[in-house]
């Protein structure tokens, strides 16, 4: 049964969470995307960075959470340090592949069109590569952030000041109270979808030249746009 009073009374402390839990997801996610970007444009340029930095990435991810978190306690203390290492460096082994595959996905006679406009170095990355790499990027994106906001759920274990939603899971777990378990769980699960829909319509806005074009209405023929009419 559901304590309807229960979550009345607690609807403020619903909504602090909830905004906790947004707030150590962005950052976790922003940062990652921050680091992935400097380390695969390294990596798209110099391809002897892609190995050792993907083994790296990769051998962090498989440290477990609860684990990671207790041994910055010593290092960093108690405070938003201890939490976000672990949300960052976790975000990185999907990122930096995404943002990689992305580069490399722009393909040859784009770059050689691009520098024979004269738009090379910075300008071509910023202008051209960058853009055509956005789609899988923004994959990747969606992928760690939903990720993230399932991990942010075991910072609870570093205290009250800590944890988002996932202080309502482990607090009601402790005393068995269901109601408390389910003021957590199921907001992670809608932020967590939430998230993924948002971000995926973002990445559509960014990239219009990948929508599909929309098929003609039944009984009316497609008219070509006027640029193409007049070639």
């Amino acid at each position: 049964m559901i304590d309807w009073g229960w979550l009345a009374d607690h609807l403020p402390a619903l909504a602090y969470r909830t905004w906790q839990h947004l707030l150590l997801t962005a950052i976790a996610v922003g940062v990652g995307l921050g680091i992935s970007l400097l380390l695969g444009v390294a990596a798209a340029r110099h391809r002897r960075l892609y190995a050792p930095v993907a083994i790296v990435a990769g051998l962090l991810f498989t440290i477990p959470s609860l684990a990671l978190f207790a041994a910055l306690v010593p290092i960093v203390g108690l405070n938003i340090l201890t939490a976000e290492i672990p949300l960052v460096l976790y975000t990185l082994v999907i990122l930096f592949r995404n943002v990689v595959a992305g580069f490399d996905a722009v393909s040859d006679d784009v770059r050689e069109a691009a520098d024979s406009l004269a738009v090379t170095g910075p300008p071509r990355l910023a202008r051209v590569d960058l853009p055509l790499a956005t789609p899988l990027i923004v994959a990747g994106v969606r992928v760690a952030t939903v990720s993230t906001v399932g991990l942010v759920t075991i910072t609870a274990t570093l205290g009250d000041a800590f944890g988002g939603l996932g202080f309502f899971i482990y607090e009601g777990a402790r005393r068995g109270f269901a109601t408390e378990i389910y003021a957590g769980a199921v907001p992670v699960i809608a932020l967590a979808l939430g998230l993924d829909r948002l971000i995926g319509r973002l990445g559509t806005r960014l990239t219009p030249w990948t929508r599909t074009p929309a098929a003609p209405a039944p009984g009316t023929s497609w008219v070509p746009p006027l640029a193409e009419r007049s070639r």
